[in-house]
C-alpha cells in the first residue's frame, strides 16, 4: 500500500486528489496540508511514501517544503505538481530534491502512474522533458569554475568506473536505459546494474538527481 500526502492550498483541488487516490486499491491518502509548514510537519508525524506537492502556496511553499523533507533524510519521496513543464520553480523543485514533476492538467492514469513509480525508487519525468527543463534553465546552474575542470576529480564521481562515468554522462543528455544499451552494446539488464551503482555511490536519490549531477560536475553542458 502506497500512503501519500496531499498538499495543496486549493481544498477542491485537495478532494479531487482525494477521490481519486481511494479509488485506487494500493494507494491510501495519509492526510491532507494545505500549505508547506503543514507538509513538513505532517511528514514528519505521518512519514508518507509520497507526498504530493502544489508549488505555489502562501507563507511556507512548496519548493522550501521540499528541501526540509528531503534535508531529513527519511524515506519520504516529493512528487511536484505544477502549472506548466518548463516552469521555473518546478526546475527549483527538482533541486530541492523532489523525485520528479508533474503538470496539474496530467491525465488521472499519469498521476497515478507518476506516483507509482516515485513511490518505488524511480524518477516520472522523462529523460528528454528533463534535458529540456535543464537546458532552458541553464543560467541557474554554478557558474564556470564553481566545479572542477576535470569532472573525473569531483568528490561525487571519484568512486565511479570509467563505464559508470560514461553512463552518467549519457543520462544526463536525456538517453533512456534502452537507447544506453543500443548505442553501448550492452544488454538492459547490465545497464540498469550501472545505473543503481551509480546513484548507491553518488549519492544520487534518483535518475533525475542524477541527471542535474550530470549537469553540476560538468559532465554536460546545456546545449
Amino acid at each position: 500500500m502506497t500512503t501519500v500526502l496531499i498538499v495543496d492550498d486549493q481544498p477542491m483541488q485537495r478532494f479531487g486528489f482525494r477521490m481519486l487516490l481511494e479509488s485506487q486499491d494500493d494507494m491510501a491518502v495519509a492526510g491532507e496540508a494545505g500549505n508547506g509548514s503543514d507538509a513538513v510537519r505532517m511528514t514528519a508525524e505521518l512519514h508518507p511514501d509520497v507526498v504530493l506537492m502544489d508549488i505555489r502556496m502562501p507563507g511556507l511553499d512548496g519548493i522550501e517544503a521540499t528541501r526540509r523533507i528531503v534535508a531529513t533524510g527519511d524515506r519520504t519521496r516529493v512528487l511536484i505538481l505544477t502549472t506548466f513543464d518548463l516552469d521555473e520553480y518546478a526546475y527549483a523543485g527538482l533541486r530541492a530534491g523532489a523525485s520528479g514533476f508533474l503538470i496539474k492538467d496530467a491525465l488521472p492514469e499519469e498521476l497515478l502512474s507518476g506516483i507509482r513509480a516515485v513511490a518505488s525508487g524511480d524518477a516520472v519525468v522523462a529523460p528528454s522533458l528533463t534535458r529540456r527543463l535543464l537546458d532552458t534553465y541553464a543560467d541557474q546552474l554554478p557558474a564556470a569554475g564553481t566545479a572542477p575542470a576535470d569532472p573525473a576529480g569531483h568528490p561525487r564521481l571519484s568512486s565511479l568506473t570509467h563505464r559508470e562515468r560514461e553512463i552518467l554522462t549519457v543520462i544526463g543528455q536525456g538517453w533512456t536505459n534502452a537507447e544506453i544499451a543500443t548505442r553501448l552494446h550492452l544488454a538492459e539488464s547490465t545497464v540498469k546494474t550501472h545505473v543503481g551503482r551509480i546513484l548507491a555511490k553518488t549519492g544520487a536519490r534518483d535518475r533525475v538527481q542524477a541527471v542535474i549531477l550530470a549537469y553540476d560536475t560538468k559532465l554536460v553542458n546545456p546545449s
